[in-house]
């Protein structure tokens, strides 16, 4: 999420969401800090959508709770997402749709919209026009030259923006370490058909529910070889139908069926297109699995993953490739087949942009330090002036000034994390307590105490979870509570609370000392 200030307006671009790594159990998705902006929402004169994956789009429907009557910009398929989307969140939008070569007045801002090709249909950049200058930002965007929907990147338009001034440029860097260029999407062609023709059984592929192209490419390979296509999963279902209507994915007649309908069909003519592709531990493919769905997994079933593997989630993908290898399927993935490109340009192409627009400033956007660090190098060795790169992180304030940008301040821009309904309610805190509970276990020490004396009334309880423990294993700790309690008694500490968090600490410590574990200590103090 971008926020753009002028004239006292502000204009946001996209508005996504992150996903849960393993260090933040519990949490569903993440969303931005909306802390610096929530006092101004009425000056936010629209929130511009660049495409519709989730990491762009999936943090609208809370940011629209704050302040309904929101415009939201954005092509035709990135609305439709969206408003399929905010429909379970019981939002109607104030929606503006836009196509490439549009150009419009949002408040201060005059935006122009430009063609960019994606892993997904309909993506834009966006031309965003001042009084105090202009900037181009790429959202996600990579220049395959045969595409499927043979909409290319405009570099005709980038190279006219260029002309006319670009003072800061934001340009995606998920990629801008790989050297050449990223590979056209029709290059997976002969492997998607490879597997449809030899897998003796069904075929499962799994992908993100929203990469229309690569669904594309499974079904013409499908209908080619004969072969019956369901959409497995919610998510898969609803995008799928929308692409469908909108006529973003062509689907030959009587190709897609119900699961239902396959019951009826011999094993070697059905293929199950499902989500899970990044190892979701809800999605279809990770439940399959595990042996949690209604569709068996089997021996000569063939699953193809149809992915990348997002950095972070090797682990959880593994999992599920062992799992499903263990039920007997043949797993096709970018590992063992080209059955993935990336949908980012790489660094000849970012290269390629830098000649073309010549901008006064650069503002690596969209990756991790790394990869914004290596963008901003490109950037240097086509001559843009290292002083004039700013890399930025979450938080900062940059400003434009004179076409000239640096950074400025800082604005509160924590994680904010959902955790089933409630929002921002998990905290830093509570995720260590979580990781706490899953590493070391907890032990709760329930002690009774003489109101009077300060002393234990009685041998104090210990309730252990997830602590390696038998009968005995607590008896040497029961001193350190009795010597605990006499110090604080000496020093006239009487207060429940306070006494409880002694106790925690002293037992705490000693489990260190003695196990070299640090469990979650809870102290309930019981007045005798």
């Amino acid at each position: 999420m971008t926020v753009f200030e002028h004239a006292g307006k502000l204009l946001i671009v996209d508005c996504g969401v992150l996903f849960p790594e393993e260090t933040q159990p519990g949490v569903d998705v993440i969303l931005p800090d909306f802390t610096s902006i929530r006092d101004r929402l009425d000056d936010v004169v629209a929130v511009v959508l660049t495409h519709g994956h989730e990491d762009h789009i999936g943090g609208v429907p809370y940011l629209l709770r704050e302040r309904r009557d929101i415009p939201v910009v954005g092509s035709k398929l990135t609305l439709a997402f969206l408003e399929a989307k905010l429909k379970e969140h019981g939002i109607r939008p104030r929606t503006v749709r836009v196509r490439e070569g549009d150009r419009r007045g949002l408040g201060p801002f005059d935006c122009e919209f430009v063609a960019v090709n994606h892993s997904i249909p309909d993506s834009l950049a966006v031309a965003i026009r001042t009084r105090a200058g202009m900037v181009l930002h790429t959202g996600d965007f990579k220049m395959d030259q045969f595409p499927l929907d043979d909409r290319i990147t405009d570099l005709r338009a980038f190279a006219r923006l260029g002309e006319e001034g670009v003072d800061l440029f934001l340009t995606d860097s998920t990629n801008a370490e790989v050297p050449g260029f990223t590979t056209s999407e029709r290059e997976l062609n002969p492997a998607i058909e490879q597997v449809m023709r030899t897998a003796p059984r069904r075929v499962i592929v799994s992908s993100f529910a929203s990469h229309v192209h690569r669904i594309q490419q499974v079904l013409d390979a499908a209908h080619q070889h004969g072969r019956k296509v369901a959409f497995v999963g919610r998510s898969m279902v609803r995008n799928m139908g929308i692409a469908r209507d909108l006529g973003y994915l062509k689907v030959p007649s009587g190709l897609v069926v119900s699961t239902k309908e396959l019951e009826k069909l011999p094993d070697h003519k059905i293929t199950l297109v499902c989500t899970g592709s990044q190892g979701e531990p809800m999605a279809a493919l990770s439940r399959m699995a595990n042996r949690d769905h209604m569709i068996r997994i089997g021996k000569g079933d063939t699953v193809l993953l149809a992915s990348s593997l997002i950095p972070g989630n090797e682990n959880a993908i593994y999992r599920v490739i062992n799992g499903l290898t263990r039920w007997g399927a043949h797993v096709v993935h970018k590992g063992n087949a080209k059955v993935h490109v990336s949908g980012h340009a790489s660094a000849g192409e970012l290269v390629y942009c830098y000649n073309i627009v010549k901008p006064r400033n650069v503002m690596p956007v969209h990756g991790e330090w790394r990869h914004l660090r290596a963008n901003g190098d490109l950037a240097i060795r086509t001559g843009v002036d290292p002083e004039r790169v700013v890399i930025a992180e979450d938080s900062v304030i940059v400003d434009l000034v004179d076409g000239r940008a640096s950074i400025t301040g800082k604005v509160p821009a924590g994680n904010v994390y959902v955790d089933g309904m409630e929002v921002g309610g998990a905290t830093e805190a509570s995720l260590k307590d979580r990781l706490t509970l899953a590493a070391e276990g907890v032990v709760t020490v329930v002690a009774i105490v003489d109101a009077d004396t300060g002393a234990l009334a009685e041998a104090p309880d210990f309730l252990a979870r997830g602590f390696v423990h038998d009968d005995a294993t607590f008896e040497p700790v029961v001193p350190v509570i009795e010597k605990t309690l006499a110090t604080a008694a000496e020093e006239g500490v009487g207060d429940a609370h306070q006494l409880e968090q002694l106790i925690a600490r002293a037992v705490a410590n000693w489990a260190f000392r003695t196990y070299r574990r640090k469990p979650l200590i809870i102290p309930v103090i019981i007045d005798a």
